[in-house]
């Protein structure tokens, strides 16, 4: 992994802390079969570990839902965000530059606006992995 996409992945991974991201680590004394989804509580920055532990970032990648993944009626609540334009779909608005609601949103929900999955950062998730709560509120 280069320092680019470790900083990347690390920059990702902090704004989804709160919305309750899902993580798998490659532990080296596991097989891949044998490794299921972890919470990511948090990253100790300085280190670029996961937090009160000894996990590297290079050893773990979280996992995102492909944008192309997005519901009808998801589409239509993100598009509803006014994401800087109005647009007919989404495909139109993947190369905006979104409003802060917006890019809250996509991390809420899990969406991989990043490319990390194509990068080789991020793990595909599993249809209903994230059961999406809109009411969700920080505290």
């Amino acid at each position: 992994m280069t320092n680019e996409e470790k900083d990347l992945l690390l920059k990702d991974l902090c704004a989804r802390l709160p919305y309750g991201v899902k993580i798998r680590v490659a532990y080296p004394f596991l097989e891949e079969k044998d490794m299921h989804p972890e919470d990511l509580y948090g990253l100790e920055l300085r280190k670029q570990v996961v937090a009160e532990t000894s996990i590297r970032i290079e050893e773990i990648k979280p996992y995102l839902r492909p944008m192309l993944s997005m519901t009808a009626e998801e589409e239509k609540e993100f598009l509803s965000l006014k994401c800087g334009l109005d647009v007919p779909d989404l495909s139109d608005v993947m190369n905006l530059v979104f409003n802060t609601d917006s890019i809250d949103w996509l991390n809420e929900h899990h969406f991989d606006y990043h490319g990390l999955i194509g990068k080789g950062l991020a793990l595909e998730a599993p249809e209903g992995m994230y059961n999406i709560k809109s009411d969700f509120k920080l505290i």
